[in-house]
């Protein structure tokens, strides 16, 4: 062994000599491009139009488009900050009745995607829903001009509907913040006379506003991106513009030129939010700190603090999961109608493929910035996670148009060397859908990776470096081993978001290609709610499987 490192020591010099990147360093160099193309080429097809629209567009519907995608950005951040940031305060500064399920049960709005929540509260709250029938019933009026009721499809549904599916960003992030501060100042602030909101004012939400406004930020991003709810609300935002524009007027400039205001408006969102929460940084004044101890309430406030956890859990969980059950149970042959469980199979394979793929490169990618020794995480990993931020109408149009280009030329290449035409190799097979979520999920899964490397004691590896063991196997003997529940939760949140994932996956399908996510939304947007009914379910059930697990995998951290 001593042997072969002579061997080679000679050879990695001369590289570190001139400046030749090992392995590992190209190997995130070339992950960092495939996730980054994408918005590459949007910017691109943006500044290079074949018809320059954005004159027309900016006098006729940007300003409309702005507008909404605004209002529901603020109105949305507004909801999930009061309502993560207090029932994360609840269930872990208090005990009351129901606090112990509740305290899961809050996650449970993650497996729900926010069209399903959409198609539920219009089914329930139009003029022939549940509740317009049983008022009329009651009162005797037969037309909407015999009473008022709240326009169902309108943006304040819309943000109402899409806080109920984000708030658990800020709460998940909210909650560890509290779990994580010292029971001590809090017993401070009790004894020099806070109150209940003085503690909460002054003492935790000071200390938990950086993870609150990180998960605020995933909640508006989350709003930018969305295509299923706003559209099933009647809202025009950026995103409705991009297919529109697109599949409608078949102008890819115009939508690329919309796409990159979506951009603009995510990056100006990333950037507050790094500026807001940069000098917020707050650390434990003592190695052992004492665990928050839960207050218990009793009375009213105990029934209060059960009604207002419960309420977040009940219209994000428990009213779309009951409307589809409903529909689904009154429309049995729906169940075993052609094409569900093909939709099940796609949405299975695609979703986990691409899980496994996006989790992997993001370790390759980590792991080679990390050891390759020149200085690249400092700019790689931020850019890296703009994915994440690119909603899914704008990575399909950059992935769609280049992938079709080189198809043609594979085909072509192919057929001119062969004989033989093997057809649309990229765009016409999942691939494109499985590449469109590798990016767009990528940044969840290099967080998570990134920061179970940091947690690493580097004396480790460079013990096992000394020992004469290449990187391959440091990475596989010492890292793998230790970061097992930060891939594996990394792997369960990726597969979730998948299985969930609505513009990418119909604007890059194959012909006769669905998913549940796809298949969903082409019955809703008919009306067809009970036909749509048992996809919807499986969605859910698949996504509370995988969050189940990760609720298992967080608890086994603690």
């Amino acid at each position: 062994m001593a042997d072969q490192n002579a061997q080679h020591a000679p050879l990695r010099a001369r590289r570190r000599w001139v400046g030749l990147p090992d392995g590992w360093t190209l190997t995130a160099a070339v992950i960092g491009i495939i996730v980054l193309a994408p918005i590459v080429s949007v910017v691109w097809i943006a500044f290079h139009p074949t018809e320059n629209i954005w004159p027309h567009l900016m006098a006729t519907v940007m300003p409309r488009y702005m507008a909404a995608t605004l209002t529901l950005m603020l109105g949305v951040g507004v909801l999930t900050a009061a309502v993560g940031t207090g029932a994360a305060w609840l269930v872990t500064l208090y005990r009351f009745p129901g606090s112990g399920w509740l305290t899961h049960a809050l996650l449970f709005p993650l497996a729900v995607p926010a069209y399903v929540g959409a198609y539920a509260v219009v089914d329930f709250l139009d003029f022939s829903g549940a509740v317009q029938v049983a008022l009329r019933a009651a009162t005797g009026w037969a037309t909407p001009a015999d009473y008022w009721f709240p326009e169902v499809r309108s943006p304040g549904a819309a943000i109402l509907v899409l806080a109920a599916a984000f708030y658990p960003y800020v709460y998940l992030l909210a909650r560890a913040a509290f779990r994580e501060q010292s029971g001590g100042s809090y017993e401070v602030a009790r004894a020099l006379g806070a109150g209940p909101w003085g503690v909460f004012f002054r003492v935790g939400l000071p200390l938990a506003r950086p993870s609150i406004a990180a998960g605020v930020a995933l909640a508006m991003m989350e709003t930018v991106a969305d295509y299923g709810t706003v559209t099933h609300f009647s809202v025009q935002t950026l995103t409705t513009g991009i297919f529109t524009t697109w599949l409608t007027a078949g102008n890819a400039g115009g939508a690329a030129q919309i796409a990159g205001v979506a951009l603009t408006v995510i990056v100006l969102l990333l950037a507050a939010e790094r500026i807001g929460r940069r000098r917020a940084r707050f650390h434990g004044s003592a190695r052992q700190m004492r665990p928050v101890v839960p207050q218990p309430l009793t009375g009213w406030r105990a029934g209060l603090a059960s009604l207002l956890c419960f309420l977040p859990f009940g219209f994000g969980f428990v009213l779309p999961v009951s409307v589809m059950a409903g529909h689904a149970l009154r429309n049995p042959q729906a169940w075993i109608a052609p094409g569900l469980f093909a939709a099940l199979k796609n949405t299975l394979v695609v979703g986990g493929t691409a899980a496994v793929l996006t989790v992997t490169a993001a370790v390759l990618l980590v792991y080679g910035l990390r050891m390759g020794g020149r200085g690249l995480p400092r700019w790689v990993l931020p850019v890296t996670a703009l994915g994440y931020a690119a909603p899914g109408a704008v990575l399909a149009l950059g992935l769609l148009i280049p992938l079709a280009a080189l198809d043609h030329r594979l085909a072509d290449g192919v057929l001119a060397l062969t004989g033989w035409d093997p057809g649309l190799m990229l765009t016409g097979t999942a691939a494109a859908i499985v590449l469109a979520y590798v990016v767009r999920f990528f940044g969840i899964a290099q967080g998570a990776v990134d920061t179970a490397f940091g947690r690493i004691s580097p004396n480790l590896p460079l013990a096992a470096r000394a020992l004469g063991r290449p990187m391959g196997a440091v990475l596989r003997e010492v890292y793998l081993p230790m970061m097992r529940g930060s891939v594996g939760m990394a792997l369960l949140v990726v597969f979730v978001d998948c299985v969930k994932e609505l513009p990418a996956t119909l604007l890059l399908r194959p012909f006769n290609f669905n998913t549940l996510a796809t298949r969903t939304q082409e019955l809703a947007s008919l009306e067809k709610l009970g036909e749509a009914a048992p996809a919807a379910l499986l969605v859910v059930a698949v996504s509370l499987i995988a969050v189940g697990a990760m609720a298992r995998v967080e608890a086994k951290r603690r």
